[in-house]
C-alpha cells in the first residue's frame, strides 16, 4: 500500500526522528517560540489558549471539591527554605537564587520559587489555631523556576506554568483521603478531557517527592513508548507541620500538628497531548481543549453567496462549538493543511455546489473521514461528532498503551523488551532500592509506579530472584 502523501511537508516524520517531529510540531503549529533565555519558552496565543482550556476545566473541578485559589510570593527566603531538610536537599540542584536587589547585595539570599510548600507552611502556621480553622483547601495557579540542564518545550523548561494545591487537615485519615481524591480528579480529567488513559499508583521511596510521606502518580504512555508522569499528589503527613510548627487546638483542647497534602499538574500536559495524539500532519487536539473546534473553509469564496453562507453557518453553530471562518486569500488546500497542522478537530467545507444541494462536507482531523451532511442536521450532527472524536481519541490511545505494555519475568526478558519494544514493562519487585538502582543503571528504565490494581505475575523479583512484594510498571520516561 502506498504511503499517504503528507499534506504538511515541513514536519519530520515521527518514525524517522520523534524528537525532531515534536520540535517541528510545537514550532510550526505556533504553540511556542524560543526566548533569548536558554531553556525558557514563549507560549504563543494558540498554545496559551490550550492552557486556558486546561486551566478552566481543572479549576472548576477544584472548586467543586471545595478548594479556593490563593497567590503566594515568588521569592522564598533561604532560611525559610532550609527548615525542611529532605525538601531542600531534593530541590537544591534546581534552585535559582536572587543575590542582589539593584546594586545592593541582599543580607539573605532569596530563592525563586521551585515549589511553594515552605510559603504555605509559613502562612498556615500564622492562620491555623483551632480545629475550627480546618481543613484549609488552597490552590495556586502560578509559574515556578527549576534550573534544568536539559530542556524541551512544555516537557522540561526553566520556568513553567502549573497549579499547586496545598491543604491542611486535622487527621492523618483526612489527609490521605484528600491525596487520593485529588489524584482521582487528575485521572478523570486526563481521560475525559485530554483523552489520555493513565495508570494510577504510588511512587517508590526512591521516586517520591522530597519531604513527602507518600507520593501518588498518574503515568501515561507517549506514542514513542516513553512514559510521562502526568500529575502527582503527595501526602506529607505531619513532617512539614513539625518543621514549621503548624499546630492547632483540637476538640479536647489539646495541641496537635496538622496533616498536609500537596498536588500539581503543569504545562507538560500540553506536551502529553502532542505526543499521545499527534501524527505526521501535526497536532490532533481533543475537542474539549481545542481552542478552535470547527473551522469553516469556503470553497470558491469569490462566488456570490459563498462567504455569506459560511458566516451564517458560523453564527448558527457558535452556540455549540468554538468556530471560525477562514476567509483568508490562501488556496483551500493550504487552508486544509494549516488547520490540520493545528489539530482543529473538524473542518467544514462549503462551496457553490454544496449551497445548491443545501449540504456541507465535514472532515474529521483524527481519521480524515469525509461526510456529506444536510445543513439542517448540523446543529445535532456536529455536537455528536465532537463527542465521538473525544471518545475515539481516548480509545485509540488506550489501545496503543495496552499494545505497548509488556510482561517481564526475568532480567533477560526485561533487557530485551527495553531494547526492542519501547513501552511499559510490568514486572515483580522485591521492594529493595538496590534492585531499582540496578535496573535503572542496566537498562535506563525507572519504576514509574506501584499500581493500585496489582497483578500477581510471579512470586520472585525480576532483578534478584528474592520473594516479590509488588508488581511495578517500569519504563523509560521524559
Amino acid at each position: 500500500m502506498a504511503k499517504k502523501e503528507k499534506m504538511v511537508q515541513e514536519i519530520t516524520s515521527m518514525q524517522d526522528d520523534f524528537a525532531q517531529w515534536y520540535t517541528d510540531v510545537v514550532k510550526k503549529s505556533e504553540l511556542i517560540d524560543y526566548s533569548s533565555v536558554r531553556g525558557c519558552m514563549i507560549i504563543r496565543p494558540y498554545g496559551y489558549a490550550i492552557w486556558e482550556n486546561i486551566q478552566k476545566e481543572l479549576d472548576s473541578r477544584f472548586k467543586a471539591t471545595g478548594h479556593e485559589n490563593v497567590y503566594m510570593p515568588m521569592f522564598i527566603p533561604e532560611g525559610l527554605l532550609q527548615k525542611e531538610k529532605d525538601h531542600v536537599e531534593g530541590f537544591a540542584p534546581e534552585v535559582a537564587w536572587v543575590t542582589h536587589g539593584g546594586e545592593e547585595k541582599l543580607t539573605e539570599r532569596l530563592c525563586v520559587r521551585p515549589t511553594s510548600e515552605t510559603l504555605f507552611c509559613e502562612h498556615y502556621g500564622n492562620i491555623i489555631q483551632s480545629y475550627r480553622d480546618l481543613p484549609k483547601l488552597y490552590n495556586q495557579w502560578c509559574s515556578v523556576v527549576r534550573w534544568e540542564k536539559t530542556t524541551r518545550p512544555f516537557l522540561r523548561t526553566l520556568e513553567f506554568l502549573w497549579q499547586e494545591g496545598h491543604t491542611a487537615h486535622a487527621t492523618a485519615e483526612e489527609a490521605e483521603e484528600e491525596t487520593l481524591r485529588m489524584l482521582n480528579v487528575y485521572a478523570e480529567f486526563c481521560e475525559n478531557v485530554l483523552a489520555i488513559p493513565v495508570i494510577k499508583g504510588q511512587k517508590t521511596e526512591k521516586e517520591k517527592f522530597a519531604g513527602a510521606m507518600a507520593t501518588y502518580t498518574i503515568e501515561s504512555l507517549m506514542h514513542d513508548g516513553k512514559a510521562l508522569q502526568s500529575g502527582t499528589s503527595h501526602n506529607f503527613g505531619d513532617g512539614f507541620a513539625k518543621a514549621f510548627d503548624i499546630q492547632f487546638t483540637d476538640k479536647d483542647n489539646e495541641l496537635q500538628y496538622v496533616h498536609q497534602t500537596s498536588w500539581g499538574v503543569t504545562t507538560r500536559l500540553i506536551g502529553a497531548v502532542i505526543m499521545v495524539h499527534g501524527d505526521d500532519n501535526g497536532l490532533v487536539l481533543p475537542p474539549a481543549i481545542a481552542p478552535l473546534q470547527l473551522v469553516i473553509v469556503p470553497i470558491a469564496q469569490h462566488k456570490e453567496g459563498v462567504l455569506d453562507t459560511a458566516y451564517k453557518l458560523k453564527g448558527q453553530l457558535s452556540q455549540w462549538v468554538r468556530v471560525k471562518v477562514d476567509d483568508s486569500d490562501k488556496m483551500p488546500g493550504w487552508k486544509f493543511s494549516e488547520h490540520e497542522m493545528k489539530g482543529v478537530p473538524l473542518r467544514l467545507e462549503i462551496g457553490p455546489r454544496d449551497i445548491e444541494k443545501q449540504q456541507v462536507v465535514l472532515v474529521r482531523r483524527d481519521t480524515g473521514e469525509k461526510l456529506f451532511v444536510p445543513m439542517e442536521e448540523l446543529n445535532t450532527k456536529i455536537p455528536q461528532m465532537m463527542k465521538q472524536i473525544q471518545k475515539d481519541l481516548l480509545e485509540k490511545a488506550r489501545q496503543h498503551r495496552d499494545g505497548h505494555t509488556y510482561i517481564a519475568n526475568t532480567l533477560e526478558e526485561f533487557e530485551q523488551i527495553v531494547e526492542e519494544k519501547p513501552g511499559f514493562i510490568k514486572a515483580m519487585w522485591c521492594g529493595d532500592v538496590a534492585c531499582e538502582d540496578f535496573i535503572k543503571e542496566k537498562t535506563g528504565a525507572t519504576a514509574r509506579c506501584i499500581p493500585f490494581e496489582q497483578e500477581e505475575l510471579g512470586s520472585t523479583c525480576v532483578c534478584c530472584g528474592k520473594p516479590s512484594k509488588h508488581m511495578v510498571y517500569w519504563g523509560k520516561a521524559y
